[in-house]
């Protein structure tokens, strides 16, 4: 987000859209690092969190993205 001053001191708000750095369908490798209160594990790739069910902090898991969000997306642990 950008903020830029224009005449009579009001602000204008340019939004800059963010590229998801995951697709619908990919398989990674990722490290779960948190817990979220629902007990999902999470994961961080470039700040975008990835929600992994019946994970557990410090697991490394091999995940496929099973939904894609504006600020987060779930995966499901592939064996």
């Amino acid at each position: 987000m950008v903020h830029r001053r224009v005449r009579g001191g009001q602000f204008t708000i340019k939004h800059v859209e963010k590229k998801c750095p995951v697709e619908l369908g990919e398989e990674l490798l990722v490290n779960i690092t948190d817990i979220a209160p629902s007990g999902d594990g999470i994961s961080k790739i470039r700040g975008y969190i990835i929600m992994v069910p019946k994970a557990k902090p410090r697991d490394c898991v091999k995940i496929k993205v099973t939904q894609v969000g504006e600020k987060a997306a779930m995966g499901e642990i592939i064996t």
